[in-house]
Order: structure tokens, then C-alpha cells, then sequence
């Protein structure tokens, strides 16, 4: 019922948002839409804690912002090593997974694969592999820079298919 309530919320500010329109009108239509939504959502079991992960949601902040200041200097390492200041030197690199969910993984492949030069391959048998453009990037990924600020599922800490 939490989660329903919250993605209710979020729903509705979503809509008040992109609407732009304030009046009783627009905001019954918008109450009744969310309603609707969130009805054929639960009859068609589709809330769940990964699909909504309100629980991650105050950690997540700080995991943009940081994953933002990543994603800007990635972006000037690479633009340096394509004028030639820095060398290329790509690695494949297998990176142990230490995510407990789908989520937490899913999230950490992407954070990956956002930051210029990187970009995450295959996950298999508790691995992720990655490619990158040098051998620094190699190792602060094998040194576990971005999987720190990975925020936890706390739902689902204790394996994957609960």
C-alpha cells in the first residue's frame, strides 16, 4: 500500500508538471487518471519494490550528483585522449559483482556504461564485464569508485528473486 501511495504521488506530480495547468479541472483529470493507472497497475500485479524503489529514493540524489561530477570529467579524459594528449589503450576488464538485486545491478551497469569511455558488456555468474578506452578507468572500476555509490535495495538485500 506504501508503494502504491507513493507512486500515486509521484504520478500525480508528474502530471501536474507537464501539464502546466492548475485549475480544478486539469487536476480532477488528473486525480482520476492516476487512479485509473494505479488500479490496472495493482490488478495486473505490476508494483512491486524494483518497480518503484522508494526506498532508494534518498540515497539517489547524491547518486547523481555524483555520478554527474563522473560523467564530467570522463568526458574530458576522453576528449584528451582522442587529441592525442593521453594514450588509448582499451581494456576488458571482469568487475565481481557485489549487488544482492537485480536493481542494484541493473543500476550499476548503466552508471557504468553513462561515463564516457566505459560501457558494461555481459553480466554473468556474479561478473560484469566492461570495456574501456584506458587502463586508469580499468582500475578505478576494479577499485570500486562507482559501485560505492551504488544506493542499496533494501528490500531486497538478501538475493534476487524474493
Amino acid at each position: 500500500m506504501k508503494l502504491t501511495f507513493s507512486l500515486g504521488l509521484f504520478l500525480m506530480l508528474l502530471w501536474l508538471l507537464l501539464s502546466g495547468h492548475f485549475n480544478i479541472l486539469f487536476i480532477s483529470f488528473g486525480i482520476v487518471s492516476v487512479l485509473f493507472v494505479l488500479l490496472m497497475a495493482r490488478r495486473m500485479e505490476l508494483i512491486d519494490h524494483e518497480s518503484h524503489p522508494i526506498t532508494m529514493a534518498a540515497q539517489l540524489l547524491w547518486f547523481w550528483l555524483v555520478l554527474a561530477k563522473k560523467i564530467f570529467t570522463a568526458n574530458i579524459d576522453v576528449t584528451l585522449r582522442i587529441l592525442g594528449v593521453k594514450p588509448i589503450n582499451p581494456q576488458l576488464i571482469k568487475i565481481p559483482l557485489e549487488q544482492s538485486s537485480d536493481l542494484t545491478k541493473a543500476i550499476y551497469a548503466n552508471a557504468i556504461t553513462l561515463t564516457p569511455g566505459s560501457a558494461s558488456l555481459h553480466i554473468e555468474d556474479g561478473y560484469l564485464y566492461v570495456h574501456t578506452i584506458s587502463e586508469e578507468g580499468a582500475q578505478a572500476l576494479l577499485e570500486g569508485e562507482i559501485a560505492k555509490l551504488i544506493p542499496l535495495d533494501k528490500n531486497n538485500q538478501a538475493g534476487e528473486n524474493q
